[in-house]
């Protein structure tokens, strides 16, 4: 047990303080929409009569042109609201993902919306925290690190408290003794009753960083067998007709609607085809996508094949780590626990320091 012990102190110390970083900032990103809402970010479509049909997908592309003249359209994206389209833009076709920029369109009537400010305010600060402390790829692999720690500070923490519960204490606080006692049993209380959310919550977290390199991997892997005959040739000046493309899609693909379009050069297909990220209905589908390339220049359909199971994972591990799965009364639940975890966390950190001050003495 002595081993534990240590395995326990150390792993916790060492990732406290950025767990608590997490812990409060991943809070109101639990309720990224519904503070988006009350803070007045969101960009509404206005009403019309039901059965409106959706507007052409190249009428559409052409507005946000006109929107950003001068700009290409890199990705064509649904959003939950099925009145609105999200089109990232940018100065060219290969341009960083720092450089897009997003414009909203109706997807009824083809007009332009406005430009959200994605990168701006506080859910934009609390994010960049969350995910990668603003230090990019070698800040999100740090906080994956931290959360590596988290996971064996949890398992410790589990097996430290075994034998004490078997022993019939299991949810005891012991009275009558010093203070630091019996925050000791709240602390391992709370810690013992969250523990199969912070293992969930820690583990899908430390995926969600590693998702730039899973797909570089996919990218690397099955993306390149299905682009291998175009491998070498110049890519597409002018893509065609993106309406087209995505009804290719659709007809190989029956009961699966798109879920966003990435143009040609960019870093979900290659330099010849749309890749039409296709998605199911029902919970778990929803966020499983099929990547179906279809040609840009002619339309046709070249390949279409499910993800891999390393990038279903990160699929599946994205909104599971921020309760996005069961609506707002999950998303409620998700918040208790973050709270009480705060509470286990920093109750940790003071038991640590009460009992260096207690030695010392």
């Amino acid at each position: 047990m002595w081993l534990w012990s240590r395995l326990h102190t150390w792993s916790s110390l060492a990732c406290t303080v950025f767990l608590l970083l997490l812990c409060l900032t991943g809070l109101p990103l639990i309720f990224h929409d519904e503070l988006g809402d009350l803070l007045g970010h969101a960009i509404a479509a206005p009403d019309l009569p039901p059965g409106t049909p959706p507007a052409d997908l190249d009428a559409v592309v052409a507005a946000a042109q006109a929107q950003r003249p001068g700009e290409v359209v890199q990705y064509l994206i649904w959003e939950e609201d099925p009145a609105i389209l999200r089109l990232s833009l940018a100065p060219s076709p290969s341009a960083s993902p720092d450089a897009l920029t997003t414009v909203l369109v109706d997807a009824r009537t083809g007009r332009v919306l406005g430009e959200p400010r994605d990168r701006e305010g506080f859910l934009y600060w609390m994010l960049r925290l969350h995910t990668d402390l603003f230090a990019g790829i070698p800040g999100k692999l740090f906080l994956g690190g931290m959360g590596l720690l988290f996971l064996l500070a949890i398992v410790s923490g589990a097996v430290l408290y075994g034998p004490f519960a078997r022993h019939g204490g299991f949810g005891a606080v012991r009275r009558g003794r010093s203070a630091r006692l019996r925050w000791l049993d709240r602390h391992n209380i709370l810690g013992v009753v969250t523990l199969s959310w912070a293992l969930v919550v820690g583990a899908t977290g430390v995926v969600n960083t590693l998702a730039e390199q899973v797909l570089a991997v996919w990218r690397a892997d099955q993306l390149a067998a299905m682009t291998a005959p175009w491998r070498g040739q110049d890519p597409v000046a002018a893509p065609g007709s993106v309406q087209a493309a995505v009804d290719a899609a659709r007809a190989a693909a029956p009961g699966r609607q798109p879920f966003f379009v990435a143009w040609p050069q960019t870093m979900f297909t290659s330099g010849h085809h749309y890749g039409v990220y296709l998605r199911g209905d029902t919970p778990l589908t929803h966020r499983l996508f099929i990547p179906a390339l279809v040609e840009a220049e002619t339309g046709v359909l070249t390949d279409l094949r499910p993800m891999p199971w390393y990038v279903q994972a990160l699929l599946l591990s994205q909104p599971l780590h921020f309760g996005d799965y069961g609506g707002l009364p999950l998303k409620l639940a998700w918040a208790v626990l973050d709270l009480v975890t705060i509470v286990v966390l920093g109750s940790g950190l003071w038991l640590w320091w009460a009992g260096r001050r207690g030695g010392t003495r």
